[in-house]
């Protein structure tokens, strides 16, 4: 067992990059060990092949520099919120016991993101309690921050990853079929648009300038958060 500090799910390879990959950069250069896991291949993307998004991935995550990086082999298009998915989810979670679990927020124009964060979220829960069996000690992680893909909301923190998006932009480009031009090969797609990249750019800039700082990364925590040094947060 490798005991993971911070565990990011996304429904496909490709989401953390663009969602919450500063976070995990940021926590990487303070020496906490990060993991991924996908829960499907992406198998339904418009562009691209399983060995190319495979080969994409792997260089995304030596960017990354996580730890540990699994892919769940859910159905694309069809993450269903069942008692088998349930039980990967909590094996992954007894496995590496992270302290902070990284998941989309619920709300989301792709229906594999809304479902992907309601097992996530019901798997965290239930993998602490000990009558579930997997022949491994429960584990329930001590906060879940939910990161924003389409659907916008009032972010609980934002995150500076003023020094981290160089990573992020590496990390996001390393899936050339996904983001890369439209041509004879690749379809056009919502994502592969310059619009839809200048986005995830003008997005971090904008919640940057919330927290006085060049880019931000926004999350929604669910709770009131504590705090122990107040003039640690707000030096």
């Amino acid at each position: 067992m490798k005991k993971i500090d911070c565990l990011a799910f996304g429904a496909h390879p490709d989401d953390i990059e663009l969602f919450c990959s500063g976070l995990l950069a940021k926590l990487t250069k303070q020496r906490y060990t990060t993991g991924i896991i996908d829960l499907t291949r992406g198998e339904l993307s418009s562009n691209g092949t399983r060995e190319i998004r495979e080969s994409e991935t792997k260089k995304a995550s030596e960017i990354l520099q996580v730890t540990i990086r699994q892919n769940l082999e859910f159905q694309d298009g069809n993450i269903e919120n069942n008692h088998q998915n349930r039980i990967e989810i909590i094996k992954q979670l007894r496995e590496y016991q992270p302290n902070i679990v990284l998941l989309p927020y619920w709300e989301d124009r792709h229906p594999d993101h809304v479902a992907a964060s309601k097992i996530i979220t019901e798997a965290c829960y239930y993998s602490g309690l000990s009558k579930i069996y997997t022949n491994q000690e429960p584990h329930r992680p001590n906060t879940i921050l939910y990161y924003m893909m389409h659907s916008i909301f009032t972010p609980s923190l934002i995150v500076d990853i003023s020094k981290e998006m160089d990573t992020k932009i590496k990390a996001i480009k390393s899936y050339e079929s996904q983001f890369g031009q439209s041509d004879e090969k690749n379809n056009e797609t919502y994502i592969n648009k310059p619009e839809f990249f200048d986005s995830i750019v003008n997005r971090a800039k904008f919640y940057g300038y919330e927290i006085n700082a060049k880019f931000g990364e926004p999350y929604y925590y669910k709770g009131v958060i504590k705090i122990d040094n107040i003039m640690s947060v707000f030096s």
